[in-house]
C-alpha cells in the first residue's frame, strides 16, 4: 500500500504522519485491496473551538476512490473519526465483493 500525505496550511509533522500512517496499516490488514491512501491534512478557520483541524482520506481499491472527512479540534481525533468512516464503507464493498 502507498501513502500520500499533503498539506494545506498546515506544517508538514512526522508524528501526525507516524500515527496515520500506523492507523491506515491497521485497516490495510483487514482490508488488502486497498491499494494507495492520499491522507490531507488542512486547517480551517470557524468560530468554533471544536472544528477546524481537518482530516481528509481518500483510499484506492478496487472500484470507486473511497473517501472520509472529519474536522475535530486536533489532526488525531480527526483521523480517528476518518479511519472509522473508511472501515464501515470498506466492510460495505468487502460484504458486496463477497456476494459475487
Amino acid at each position: 500500500m502507498i501513502i500520500n500525505f499533503e498539506y494545506h496550511d498546515v506544517d508538514a509533522s512526522k508524528r501526525l504522519e507516524e500515527y496515520a500512517k500506523e492507523k491506515l496499516e491497521k485497516l490495510y490488514n483487514k482490508f488488502q485491496m486497498i491499494v494507495r491512501a492520499d491522507v490531507f491534512f488542512k486547517t480551517e478557520n470557524t468560530s468554533s473551538d471544536t472544528t477546524g483541524m481537518i482530516c481528509n482520506i481518500r483510499v484506492s481499491v478496487p472500484g470507486p476512490r473511497l473517501f472520509a472527512e472529519a474536522s475535530h479540534d486536533n489532526f488525531i481525533s480527526s483521523i480517528n473519526e476518518s479511519i472509522q468512516e473508511l472501515d464501515k464503507q470498506l466492510t460495505k464493498k468487502k460484504d458486496k465483493m463477497a456476494t459475487y
